[in-house]
C-alpha cells in the first residue's frame, strides 16, 4: 500500500518515500515530510548545485554545503540557484 504524506515542498498530499533517503535526524524529517516527487526535485537541484559550483561531493566542505542547502530546500527559505546560473 502506498504511504501518503503531506509534502512540505509541494504543499499537498502526495506519495511518500519508500525509505529514509539520508541518515540521521534530517533523513527522518525528509522521510516523514517529503514526497517522492519533492525528493526528485531536490536531486535535480542538487545536481545543478554540484555542476555549477564544481563541487566534489565526497569532500567534507562540499558535503556540508549540500546538506545545508538540502535543509533550506525542504525546511527553510529555499535553496537558491547560483547567481550566474543560466539554464541550458
Amino acid at each position: 500500500m502506498t504511504r501518503m504524506i503531506h509534502c512540505v515542498l509541494l504543499k499537498h498530499e502526495a506519495e511518500g518515500l519508500d525509505y529514509q533517503p539520508y541518515p540521521g535526524e534530517l533523513g527522518k524529517r525528509i522521510y516523514d515530510n517529503v514526497s517522492k516527487e519533492g525528493w526528485q526535485q531536490w536531486l535535480a537541484h542538487q545536481t545543478m548545485l554540484i555542476n555549477e559550483n564544481r563541487l566534489t561531493p565526497f569532500e567534507p566542505k562540499a558535503r556540508a554545503f549540500l546538506v545545508a542547502e538540502m535543509e533550506k530546500f525542504f525546511f527553510g527559505s529555499g535553496s537558491a540557484k547560483p547567481r550566474d546560473y543560466v539554464p541550458r
